[in-house]
């Protein structure tokens, strides 16, 4: 029985755009000062949706894992300061690590495709609500 290949469907600019607005958006509220749980999230998620992607890919380009998990790192680092302290804010120190992730984000987005990042988000967004259900 021969297996069925699904089609590649490539990423689109419209799609590009709708990532790379999630994350620039989020990344000039946060250097105007108004920065939110939601911009966060928008930019937490987009960047996780991309990396992941890419790892189940297994991305042969050269840096993107780690400058993706790079930024990861940055953004734990301000989930965890804005969930103590109600403040949402990514310092200046922390900007370059979070841009140079939304500069690979960008940049790979157009080596996957759109059932690959429909996937990936979808299994994240299980993870993370199966670690809400066990954790009341």
């Amino acid at each position: 029985m021969r297996k069925i290949k699904r089609p590649r469907i490539p990423v689109t600019r419209g799609l590009k755009d709708i990532y790379a607005m999630d994350m620039h958006l989020a990344y000039q509220a946060a250097c105007a000062g108004q920065f939110n749980v939601v911009a966060f999230g928008r930019l937490a998620a987009a960047i996780s949706v991309v990396r992941s992607a890419l790892d189940l890919k297994q991305t042969r380009l050269p840096l993107a894992i780690e400058t993706l998990d790079a930024a990861i790192v940055t953004l734990l680092e301000v989930r965890h300061r804005g969930d103590q302290t109600d403040v949402w804010e990514i310092t200046e120190s922390e900007r370059p690590a979070v841009l140079s992730g939304i500069d690979m984000a960008e940049e790979c987005i157009g080596t996957l495709d759109v059932a690959l990042l429909e996937g990936t988000a979808a299994m994240l967004l299980r993870d993370v609500c199966g670690e809400a259900d066990e954790n009341p």
